[in-house]
């Protein structure tokens, strides 16, 4: 199967652990980020991740793509949410981006390797959150409020390989966002949340920005 993303991407993120926890073989191709032609051309809108399936016909939003893959793969993935996850998701998910964008084309990621695609990524996104530069001084202050958020969920971290102690929906919603909150410099995860973020990287071969925080 062949999977169109950006590596940003948190919905894409999604749909790339559930090959890599399942280990399917998977053709991956990032596009640009301003590439309008590709996604319209596969699906009629300029979104991403799209799944190109065996059969050759394409599908988009990542959870009917996660739900696709997990019964392919064998559907050991368990739908269930504890409501203080989703909760969880939707706090930190109102201001997260304001961290995380900003740095997204400051990383040398492939899908802003022109300056047309970094253009088109700040016109759209400072839409939503504001200036970049002005989020940026501003991390201190979006950190200090995450990191309360973080020690909330280390609570609830059952398992360093899952979060409720086995793979379920939980995963594919939270990981992605933790997964990108690695590229902030400064980020403190608590011990179970950094065991999970390290183990779960690893399970779905969805590498980290630790490496690469700004």
């Amino acid at each position: 199967m062949k999977l169109y993303i950006y590596d940003h991407c948190p919905f894409c993120v999604r749909t790339r652990m559930i090959f890599g926890l399942y280990n399917l073989p998977l053709e991956e191709v990032i596009l640009q980020n301003d590439d309008e032609a590709t996604p319209i051309g596969l699906i009629g809108t300029k979104q991403v991740p799209i799944l190109e399936k065996p059969d050759g016909t394409h599908m988009a939003e990542s959870l009917d793509i996660v739900r696709f893959v997990n019964e392919y793969g064998g559907g050991c993935l368990a739908e269930n949410i504890r409501p203080e996850i989703q909760q969880w998701f939707n706090k930190v998910n109102e201001y997260q981006n304001k961290l995380v964008q900003p740095r997204d084309v400051l990383l040398g990621l492939p899908e802003f390797s022109t300056q047309s695609a970094i253009d088109y990524f700040v016109k759209k996104k400072e839409k939503n959150i504001g200036n970049f530069q002005t989020n940026l001084s501003k991390t201190k202050s979006y950190l200090e409020r995450l990191h309360q958020d973080l020690a909330e969920l280390d609570n609830w971290a059952k398992a360093p390989n899952a979060l409720n102690g086995e793979i379920s929906m939980e995963d594919i919603l939270i990981f992605p966002i933790l997964r990108n909150l690695t590229m902030v410099r400064g980020l403190e995860l608590p011990p179970k949340v950094q065991e999970y973020v390290e183990t779960m990287s690893e399970q779905s071969k969805v590498p980290l920005f630790f490496d690469r925080a700004l």
